[in-house]
Parts: structure tokens; C-alpha cells; sequence
């Protein structure tokens, strides 16, 4: 989503009260999971996005059909370009052959972006490469194309991509100031600027990564001599978009544009040798907004993967002098796609920057901070926290690519409405072609209630949650756990009906659509009985008692006298320090 810039002083960004948008990204190799799977995970956060899944069924088009790009965040008509002859199913942020791609945008140097030019958005570019891409590497090349075909008109972003096989993490910015030199911009009489710079890496086989609105590409490896044409020999790991056609050898392990330190250099951002020349320096220097607010969501995932990463928490904690965490780490554990649900869900517990344990959690341990993000005190500047859990995403997925099995039933988007530390996961098949009511698009929006969308449900029922937290996130929680368990067990039981009809394509596809409805449904009663149980349960700051799973009564069927649990010490020394002397027993 379209966020804020991280330059500048850090209460005019990054904690200042804006609408702009952030999110969160973690990335798994195969070597990473119990299962072989690859996986990545995006909280797309706004507190205006609505949390709907997008869906965009394969079609086949004529010769010389154009087809309307549309900017994902303002709604606003960009400019058509030709459609491809043939377009790959899309369920949310993965294609029907387990392609996934997520973002965040680290906004980056002004000047690649200030200057309002036509060109391919973020979102468009995620959208359009899923369409027709097959493959992460195939996603690499169609994303360079399309910047440098049309240009590129957002902020600077990170991408996540994954297939079955690979898992990539891409970097990317805009240039200012001269013309395309694409045949197909100058044929269609576009004026744009001329594309972007930008950096791929795949991510070594056994390691995590994860970013998370601060660019994490630092130096990489460089060609070092031209790419002999003959097929096995001369290959380098790394190639610059001089040769994309190279992209597909699968000893290619970093792909750049041709011009990336070149651009750096015109622009006075960078004069050092080639083989120091690093991305993010150049493109995103580093503040205390982009460790403190950023970078530091990826410590958290880290620091839960791997033991030894307590000695990032300083940088974490935006010491800029601290040694800077890696682009990616070697867990000390493989991970399940349960965990990697659980990594989605993170107030910094177990850090210096907990945000359940201070007073601003309040008398409940609520780790929340309405916005602004950032206030002062007596003239010093203080920040609340940006953890990976938040109170204003839209949606977010664990995307989960399984390369045993056929495309359609492989891939799985585990998708979710709301707070990350309180949606419940639910599994849609990418190869479904029906989207289940409570997430379709256009049941509701963000100044529309709908009953029977799930996004209002769980925004209900965590904003209730907020109000008395430390007890009810605990009953919340053994709902969410036992869905998100048998949906797992379901999942596994269902892989197996769904191979045998593999070669029946209408019959798959009455299975998939059936499944993950069935899935989502049962999502939605088992969330609009807990909103009912909470209320029962808490309303007016009581709790009500309970026996062998039921509300207790009194002999004559009254309501018992509910529990009415003391506030903290700790709370009533805060109250008879600001305003004792009125609240005293005195007469």
C-alpha cells in the first residue's frame, strides 16, 4: 500500500498523524518449512483500505485489445496499455499457478518520485504481472518490462515473490527526467520518464527474509564480464537487464537494472567504487524512522526464527551505529504454516519495545496506539510503536506454494480481514473461481456496513476486544486457534479428494470453489458467535461466571452476580497522583 517516506525528521513522517498506509512482509524458503513449502506473508495496512479479496479470471483476448490500467490506491484512471493474448486466473495476491507477489513501499529519495508523471503504479504492476506470469522469475522480467515500457509512477518499493521453487525479494524506484526509449512508449506517443531502477535477489535456500517499508537491499553481487551465448558456460549468479534473457538459468540468483548505480552517480547520490554501491544507502538512507518504525518489524520475526538475534535489537531500536541486521537470516527451527500465521501476530513481545507492558497499554495491557504515532512532552519528541500487528489493516495472507502438487490445489492463499493478531486465517485455493460472500468485492466498502461481510464482523469484534484486552484476546484466541487447526487438518484431508479429479478440470473447479466457501462460512458463524458470547460476557466492564462451558445462573434462573476484577496497583497510584486529592476519602 502507499505509505509514508521515511526522509526527514521523524515526527513530519513516519509518527506524524497521516492516512498514509504501511505493511509488513516475511519470506520462506522451502529449506525454512516443515513441509517444503514456500511461503510469504503481507499485512496490507491502511486506514482506508477496504479488506475485500480481489479475484481476475483467465481470459483470452484478441489481437490489439487495450486494456485500462487503474492506480490500486486512488481508483484513478491511468492510461491503457495491450493486452497479452492470454490472462492467468488471480485470487487476491497469488495466480492459479502459485504465483504470489506482496509489497511494501519504503518511499525512498524525493526526487525519484515528487514530480506527479504517467506511468504503471505499484499495484498495477503487481496485478498485471500476475496475470501473466507463471513463475517468480517470469514475474522479475515482466516487472522490469513494464516499468521500462511505460514508466513507473509510485513511490519506492519492495516486493515479495514466490513460486512453488523460489522465493525473491525486488527493489525498485522511479527515475526523473528524461524520455523513454522503449519501442512500444515511443510508438504509442507517450511522454513518460524513463522507468526504474531497481535490484532482485532470490533468497538463498534455508534462510528467511522479510521487509517491511524500509528498503533492505544493501550491496550485491555484480556481472563481471559479458555473457558467453552459448548455453552452460560463462553463467554468472548475477546478470544485469542487459540480459534478461538469462533471467531463466537457474544459476542466476541477482538480477539489476543496467543503469542502477549509473543513475546514482548522475545524480550525485553515490561516488564510490561499483563493487561498494549500495541500494538501499543510495536510494533509502537509513533514519530513526525507518529502524524504529520498519526495519524493526523485521527484527521481530527474527528475533522469534533465531535465538541470537537479541544483538540487532539496538539497531532495532533505531541506533543507526548499531550493526544492521542482514537481508536474510538462517532460522534455528523450520517453521509450519501455523507459526508463520503466529509471526504475522506481533506487539514486540519479549523485547525492550513490548508494547503490552507500559503504561500506554493502559489498566488491560492493550498493545495499541491510536494515531498520532508521534507526540511531545516538556519539548522532547517520543514515539508509540509500529509493530507487525496493527489496528488498520485490511487484509493480509500467508501465501503457501506446495510444489508436490497440481498447481490449482498447490497453491493456497490463507487470507484474513482486520488485525493480524486477530483475524483467523482461512484458506482459499488458487484455483477457485468463485469468491465466498463474505470477502467478495463490492460487499460493502470502508463507509458501508455490511452484515454479512467479513471485514465488518471482525472489525466489530476486535474493536470490542480493545476495551478489556488481557481477558477477552484470550478468549478470542481459542477460536481463532481451533479454526485455523481443523482448517489446517481440512486443508490436508481435502488435498487428497481434490488430486484424484485433477484431470477434470469443471470437476476440480466445483471442488476448489466448494471447499473454500464451505472453509469461510464456517469462519463467519463461528465469528458471530464469539461477538455474541463477548457481549454477554462483558458488557458494561463486568464479567460474567461460567460453568462447564455455560454463563452461570442462580437457582432461580437469574444471572449470577458477575466478577468485577480490581483494576492494577499500579493504575490507582496513576489516579491518585493526577487527581488524589479530590478522590480521597476525606470527610
Amino acid at each position: 500500500m502507499k505509505k509514508l517516506v521515511f526522509l526527514g525528521t521523524m515526527l513530519a513522517m513516519l509518527f506524524a498523524g497521516t492516512a498514509a498506509m504501511a505493511c509488513t512482509n516475511f519470506l520462506f524458503t522451502k529449506g525454512t518449512t516443515k513441509d517444503g513449502s514456500t511461503m510469504i506473508t503481507y499485512a496490507a495496512d491502511s486506514h482506508t483500505l477496504y479488506g475485500e479479496l480481489y479475484y481476475r479470471k483467465a481470459a483470452n483476448y484478441p489481437e490489439g485489445t487495450m486494456f485500462m490500467l487503474v492506480d490500486w490506491d486512488s481508483g484513478k484512471k491511468l492510461f491503457e496499455i495491450p493486452q497479452v493474448a492470454h490472462t492467468y486466473s488471480v485470487v487476491g495476491n497469488m495466480n492459479e499457478h502459485q504465483l504470489a507477489i506482496g509489497e511494501t513501499t519504503y518511499g525512498g529519495r524525493e526526487e525519484c518520485w515528487k514530480d506527479e508523471i504517467k506511468g504503471i503504479d505499484y499495484g498495477s504492476l503487481i496485478y498485471v504481472t500476475l496475470q501473466r506470469a507463471k513463475n517468480a522469475r517470469e514475474a522479475i522480467y515482466w516487472m522490469a518490462k513494464l516499468v521500462n515500457d511505460y514508466g513507473y509512477s509510485s513511490e519506492g518499493e519492495s516486493f515479495s515473490i514466490c513460486d512453488p521453487e523460489e522465493v525473491w525479494i525486488l527493489e525498485l524506484i522511479g527515475k526523473r527526467g528524461a524520455p523513454v526509449q522503449s519501442d512500444i512508449a515511443k510508438k504509442m506517443k507517450y511522454k513518460y520518464t524513463d522507468g526504474a531502477v531497481w535490484v532482485a535477489r532470490r533468497i538463498p535456500e534455508g534462510y528467511v527474509s522479510g521487509h517491511a517499508n524500509q528498503a533492505r537491499i544493501t550491496t550485491f553481487p555484480q556481472e563481471t564480464a559479458k555473457w558467453n551465448k552459448t548455453k552452460g558456460k560463462g553463467l554468472h549468479t548475477t546478470i544485469s537487464s542487459l540480459h534478461m534473457d538469462y533471467i531463466y538459468e537457474p544459476e542466476v540468483e541477482c538480477v539489476y537494472a543496467a543503469d542502477v548505480i549509473d543513475y546514482a552517480r548522475s545524480c550525485g547520490w553515490f561516488n564510490g567504487k561499483n563493487e561498494e554501491f549500495s541500494f538501499s544507502d543510495t536510494y533509502a538512507p537509513l533514519t530513526f524512522s525507518a529502524i524504529r518504525g520498519c526495519d524493526a518489524r523485521v527484527y521481530a520475526m527474527f528475533n522469534r526464527v533465531n535465538k541470537d538475534m537479541q544483538k540487532y535489537e539496538r539497531y532495532a531500536m533505531g541506533d543507526k551505529n548499531a550493526e544492521r541486521m542482514p537481508l536474510w537470516i538462517k532460522p534455528d527451527h523450520k517453521v509450519d504454516v501455523q507459526e508463520v500465521m503466529n509471526l504475522m501476530r506481533d506487539h514486540y513481545e519479549g523485547t525492550a519495545m513490548d508494547m503490552s507492558k507500559d503504561h500506554g497499554a493502559g489498566p488491560f495491557g492493550c498493545p495499541y496506539r491510536w494515531r498520532p504515532m508521534g507526540f511531545s512532552v516538556d519539548g522532547q519528541n517520543y514515539v508509540h510503536e509500529r509493530a507487525t500487528s496493527t489496528q488498520q489493516t485490511g487484509f493480509s495472507f500467508v501465501a503457501q506454494c506446495r510444489n508436490w502438487l497440481p498447481a490449482k490445489i498447490g497453491g493456497i492463499l490463507w487470507f484474513g480481514v482486520d488485525d493480524t493478531y486477530s483475524t483467523c486465517y482461512c484458506p482459499m485455493y488458487c484455483g477457485i473461481t468463485r469468491i465466498p460472500e463474505c470477502f467478495r468485492q463490492g460487499n460493502g466498502d470502508m463507509l458501508t456496513y455490511s452484515e454479512t461481510a467479513a471485514f465488518w464482523l471482525f472489525n466489530r469484534v476486535t474493536n470490542f476486544v480493545y476495551s478489556r484486552y488481557q481477558d477477552m484476546i484470550v478468549d478470542l484466541q481459542k477460536v481463532q486457534n481451533h479454526l485455523e487447526k481443523d482448517f489446517i487438518h481440512e486443508v490436508g484431508r481435502f488435498d487428497e479428494k481434490a488430486t484424484k479429479v485433477v484431470d477434470n478440470d469443471e470437476a476440480l473447479t466445483h471442488l476448489l470453489n466448494d471447499f473454500s466457501g464451505r472453509m469461510a462460512d464456517r469462519m463467519m458463524k463461528d465469528w458471530r458467535n464469539l461477538d455474541h458470547y463477548l457481549l454477554v460476557k462483558y458488557i458494561d466492564g463486568n464479567i460474567k461466571k461460567e460453568a462447564n462451558g455455560r454463563f452461570e445462573r442462580t437457582e432461580s434462573g437469574m444471572a449470577a452476580f458477575p466478577s468485577q476484577p480490581k483494576y492494577p496497583d499500579w493504575y490507582y497510584k496513576m489516579i491518585v497522583d493526577d487527581h488524589g486529592n479530590v478522590v480521597r476519602e476525606a470527610f
